[in-house]
């Protein structure tokens, strides 16, 4: 490997410490150059610079252009019925996303190889300890109504997700980081974000990750479902809850113009429907179909299976509070009687990554992979069992979602512990019951002793970190409350140092296999089928199926 070591040092300067560092990590090896392509990006350096100094350093920078389309035509796709109404504050179903990606759109993009990428946003910029973030807007972007896009819509957007009395679903990310009042105009195309505490990864928390993050009006419309305006590729023609929808091309968008004329959306119970739909011509995408309903697709030549490695996973949750799962050996013998090898081949048919009981998945940049991957051990798991007084086994009720392969998971959890005794009854309700008002004593999902909640991708950890596993978490289903983990998880997201943070990643992980308060057994591939020859389709495993460059 040859250094351009005079190019370096041009590219070097004007570069802050914590950008030199990451260079300097990536010369002496210490930062992989797809772990440099990540953070960096989240630093706010740009493609070209990222780049040019990858190249320097003597690594190639490639890219896979998307294939020209034609203009015109309808695109027709399939989802699941949204499971409320399209409210960008409270929306918090993959349902309601998709829709709400034909309209809106966020500062920031989280790309699948989990780069930070502009969107409405044109760079941004951490001061030196990451207290505060700045943002640089685009310019001449317009809403649907024909209001241009300022600080203003900015502002307002981000102090109505961070209000704690406003009910907003992004609370989860919001919550201990980004107050009501925190986010300020500084000119007409610039924002500054101040933040309660240090955080080494904010454009996620203000990107596709955070899909509630999308800017509105300022002057936000009490029955945003009738209007959607957004600044997106595509209008709102018409909206018919329960059934569909129909969007036009937005001739005043910012970007590349849309090339489908029309954007039409049919709803479905389930997903079956859909691929019966696709094979008979009457839709020409489904947004997402779970794997074990794809494999009749897999040698059909007549379609073509987009596969998006994800962080997106279905968290199982105990209750650390209550019997049986106060005595951490109950939830450790639990976890124990899971063949992990043996769910994603069966179960996910090899569409998933390997999960070791922590948020930290495979591709994470900061994952410690040297912390040794937990297996199945029934031995051990009775073992743990006699130990904690339960030789005898024990009865709870497991409660989740008819959603993806979720209810199935569910009946192969329920066989492996009646190998350790425990007796499981399962309650699979509709997504709607399930998630209730989303807050403790009205959620199933936040009240069940054992339950299983999908989890939708992020390009970094920290919501996956924070909502359902610290203590003052919004989506603390397993009541888990522990100062340990609390503190490592601050200490993670307020560093700015990638090496750092997985010297802070090893000790969570390490923490979470021992207490197991939530099990994460895999990170589940995101499949979206289209018709062969359908193209420029761009969905994101998060949920947001982006069709601006689709053609047929």
């Amino acid at each position: 490997m040859t250094i351009n070591y005079k190019l370096l040092d041009i590219l070097r300067r004007g570069r802050s410490p914590h950008e030199n560092h990451l260079i300097d990590g990536l010369a002496r090896g210490a930062v992989s150059r797809r772990e440099f392509l990540r953070y960096g990006s989240v630093l706010g350096l740009s493609a070209p610079l990222l780049g040019g100094i990858t190249s320097a350093l003597g690594y190639g920078l490639t890219t896979t252009p998307l294939r020209a389309g034609t203009s015109g035509g309808t695109i027709r796709f399939g989802q699941i019925v949204p499971a409320a109404s399209i409210n960008p504050v409270l929306i918090a179903d993959g349902g309601g996303i998709t829709v709400l990606s034909q309209v809106a759109e966020t500062l920031v993009l989280s790309a699948p190889d989990l780069t930070a990428q502009p969107l409405l946003a044109e760079s941004w910029a951490p001061n030196k300890d990451g207290t505060v973030w700045t943002f640089k807007l685009r310019q001449n972007v317009k809403f649907h109504n024909g209001k241009a896009m300022t600080a203003d819509d900015v502002v307002a957007t981000f102090d109505r997700l961070s209000d704690p009395k406003g009910g907003s679903n992004a609370l989860s990310v919001f919550t201990g980081m980004l107050s009501k009042g925190g986010t300020k105009k500084v000119d007409d195309h610039t924002v500054e974000f101040h933040l309660d505490v240090a955080n080494g990864n904010f454009p996620y928390a203000v990107s596709t990750d955070n899909y509630n993050a999308v800017i509105i009006p300022a002057d936000f419309p009490a029955d945003y479902e009738a209007t959607m305006i957004g600044t997106g590729p595509f209008k709102l023609e018409k909206y018919t809850p329960k059934v569909g929808a129909s969007f036009v091309r937005n001739t005043d968008y910012w970007g590349k113009p849309a090339l489908p004329d029309r954007v039409e959306v049919v709803f479905y119970d389930d997903y079956q429907p859909q691929i019966l739909a696709l094979q008979g011509g009457d839709i020409d995408i489904i947004q997402q179909v779970p794997v074990l309903q794809a494999v009749g697709l897999l040698a059909d030549a007549s379609v073509t299976i987009i596969s998006i490695p994800s962080s997106a996973h279905s968290q199982v949750h105990m209750r650390t509070d209550t019997d049986p799962f106060k005595d951490k050996r109950v939830r450790q013998a639990i976890a124990l009687t899971l063949d992990r090898p043996k769910l994603v081949a069966g179960l996910m048919k090899g569409k998933a990554q390997l999960g070791n009981d922590s948020p930290f998945m495979p591709a994470y940049p900061s994952t410690d992979k040297s912390v040794a991957q937990r297996q199945q051990d029934l031995a051990r798991a009775k073992q743990l069992m006699e130990a904690a007084g339960m030789k005898g086994g024990f009865k709870t009720t497991l409660t989740t979602e008819k959603y993806l392969e979720i209810p199935d998971y569910a009946v192969l959890i329920q066989n492996a512990v009646k190998e350790i005794g425990g007796d499981i009854a399962l309650n699979i309700m509709d997504q709607g019951a399930y998630y209730g008002d989303a807050v403790p004593g009205k959620s199933p999902w936040l009240d069940s002793d054992m339950g299983i909640t999908d989890y939708g991708h992020r390009g970094v950890p920290n919501v996956f970190l924070q909502a359902p596993l610290m203590s003052t978490g919004t989506w603390n289903s397993a009541h888990f409350n522990n100062k340990d983990y609390d503190q490592l998880v601050t200490a993670y997201i307020a560093s700015l140092d990638l090496e750092s943070q997985k010297a802070t990643a090893d000790k969570i992980e390490t923490l979470l296999l021992d207490e197991s308060p939530v099990l994460f057994t895999y990170f589940y591939d995101f499949l979206t089928v289209t018709k062969a020859g359908v193209a420029g389709v761009v969905p994101t495993a998060m949920g947001h199926l982006m069709l601006g460059q689709a053609s047929l």
